[in-house]
């Protein structure tokens, strides 16, 4: 990453900066994530938590019930704007909302996922890998990407 992205909450009071290129950024169009945002979809680039480097404030977790699992979304404890989530408690994985970043346009997803639930009117660009549910990381993340996930979540491979 020739650049380090950075980013902030609406007011100013959470300010960071990520310290790698993002693994891998999905845009979910699950009803969940549609709901949580109040938006179409979520985009969201996974780092590493140790790569995330807060330059002012700190977020606070604030739980919300999925039907997934557990997922903590870190808002800014002042204005409430989502900065990143947790999905399933991974402490050292994040899932930074990419429109946060003062240049979002940097990053482009690399998949759509839970389509079944992607409003009628979004058309998908060709090319992006899409999938009507979740799909094999496996096959589809850069080998040095899925390396970084596995080495996050503690697994060997």
């Amino acid at each position: 990453m020739a650049k380090k992205l950075t980013g902030r909450c609406a007011c100013g009071s959470i300010r960071y900066q990520l310290l790698a290129h993002p693994m891998f950024v999905h845009c979910c169009h699950c009803d969940d994530c549609q709901r949580l945002t109040g938006s179409a979809f979520v985009l969201n680039a996974i780092i590493e938590t140790q790569a995330i480097k807060l330059i002012r404030g700190k977020p606070v977790a604030v739980p919300v019930p999925r039907k997934n699992g557990p997922h903590d979304i870190h808002r800014c404890p002042k204005c409430q704007t989502a900065v990143w989530s947790d999905y399933g408690h991974k402490p050292n994985l994040r899932f930074v909302r990419v429109g946060t970043l003062y240049k979002p346009g940097a990053l482009k997803p690399d998949v759509h996922i839970f389509t079944r639930w992607k409003v009628k009117w979004l058309k998908l660009p060709k090319g992006t890998p899409a999938f009507r549910d979740y799909y094999d990381t496996s096959k589809l993340w850069p080998k040095a990407s899925f390396k970084r996930l596995n080495a996050a979540l503690g697994r060997s491979g």
